[in-house]
């Protein structure tokens, strides 16, 4: 009996000791989209914040392709020794039902840690369509002129493609989807009139909108967005019932020790709650995250669920 005490308060010491000394080395944040995107405008700034209060470097590295399956499929190859973090989004429970085959599995491979912002997608559509002004004036024009429009979206499987596909199979409306390999080359195209319209996230589209160099038609959540008040909801807009969210999110990879991931999400919260990262998720029309691990397990299963049916009724798979 003695023998087990001892044995079970040395564990809790090396374990203690373990999430003490952590991080003895730079630790890898793993994104799994280009520069410029979503995940890059929340992702980086954590990064840099958490280096600084931890004091070991928290670097970013970009693997993108395969609408951030990639990414992931690399990140979930990583060691669980503490020093790979997967930065992803809800993109990713969008996967696991419209890939057939993915070399990962989003709730096998990964420990849900916390989300990091939600924002909300905007209908944007270039000047060039000087008579598209409103929601009723894109499903008029796409009505008259079927297979005419694109939209743009950060990759296949992303919420900028699912939002797209969503509000095709409510309207009956074609309109072609053109994948890039993030939210930053699809938004250079996008400003230069390559691709004429998108369902694109707020942190990269707002610029632009504010710059005049995109025409906001609707915001995809519920209320108004704080960021773009005269723009109304989809609903408001004439297409009741549709809503969209996306959120960014951490999660540790599969084997990560307990008091390693404990710490992160700590750090995580606090990082969330600082004046300083608050006048940055504003910035991008953001909402702070920082829920609990569990809370979050919950909401990757509830949208693994609602766009596994967005996904069949809409058609689409990807073949990988």
């Amino acid at each position: 009996m003695l023998r087990m005490i001892l044995c079970a308060l040395l564990a809790a010491f090396a374990a203690g000791a373990q999430a003490q000394s952590w991080p003895a080395k730079p630790v890898s944040m793993i994104n799994p989209f280009a520069p410029g995107g979503g995940v890059d405008a929340f992702g980086r700034p954590l990064s840099a914040y958490l280096s600084k209060t931890i004091g070991q470097q928290f670097i970013v590295e970009n693997i993108a392709g395969a609408g951030g399956t990639l990414g992931a499929a690399n990140a979930a190859r990583r060691p669980g020794d503490g020093y790979a973090f997967f930065l992803g989004a809800v993109h990713h429970t969008i996967a696991e039902s419209l890939y057939t085959k993915l070399p990962y599995s989003l709730t096998r491979d990964f420990v849900p840690i916390t989300v990091l912002a939600y924002v909300p997608n905007v209908v944007v559509i270039h000047p060039k369509y000087a008579n598209i002004n409103s929601l009723k004036d894109l499903m008029a024009y796409a009505k008259a002129n079927p297979g005419k429009l694109n939209f743009g979206s950060a990759g296949s499987g992303t919420t900028h493609h699912l939002a797209g596909e969503l509000f095709k199979t409510m309207t009956g409306l074609e309109i072609i989807h053109v994948p890039y390999k993030g939210a930053g080359p699809m938004m250079q195209d996008l400003l230069a009139g390559q691709v004429d319209m998108a369902f694109d996230g707020m942190g990269t589209s707002a610029p632009q909108i504010k710059g005049g160099k995109l025409k906001a038609l609707a915001v995809t959540t519920n209320t108004r967005s704080f960021v773009i008040p005269n723009v109304p909801t989809m609903q408001e807009a004439g297409l009741p019932g549709y809503e969209v969210t996306t959120w960014y999110a951490l999660w540790g990879v599969k084997g990560t020790p307990k008091e390693v991931l404990d710490r992160m999400h700590a750090e995580t919260v606090k990082a969330l709650q600082s004046p300083e990262m608050k006048v940055i998720w504003e910035a991008q029309g953001a909402t702070a995250g920082g829920e609990s691990p569990e809370k979050f397990a919950a909401l990757v299963n509830s949208e693994i669920t609602k766009w596994a049916k967005v996904v069949k009724d809409s058609g689409a798979k990807i073949d990988n």
